[in-house]
């Protein structure tokens, strides 16, 4: 049963998104669109879609509410130094050159 979830986990959407881990380097967020761009340190995000040419990760829709738990995540990280994985949904729609975030895990 394991090896048919991976199998299907392969052919996903999202096994082609980018994924990057390390400490939140960078929250910037802007009042006048509401945009939350984060940038992580160390290493270069892997996968990353074509359209994401450079190395920040964008909040997709900061009104729902997967995009409020994601803004909570990422200011509860950095004010506590916490290393994430962001992994990517392989789409720039935020913005056309950053990879939107799909989901954040806190790790240590």
């Amino acid at each position: 049963m394991r090896i048919i979830l991976l199998i299907l986990s392969l052919f996903t959407p999202f096994s082609f998104a980018g994924e990057q881990t390390g400490k939140i380097g960078l929250f910037y967020a802007r009042a006048s669109d509401n945009l939350h761009l984060i940038f992580l340190e160390g290493n270069h995000a892997t996968n990353k879609p074509a359209c994401a040419k450079y190395s920040y990760w964008l909040i997709k829709d900061e009104h729902s509410t997967s995009g409020k738990s994601q803004f909570s995540q990422i200011l509860a990280a950095k004010l506590a130094n916490k290393t994430v994985t962001i992994t990517g949904l392989n789409t720039c729609s935020r913005w056309a050159d950053g990879e939107d975030i799909n989901y954040i895990v806190i790790l240590d």
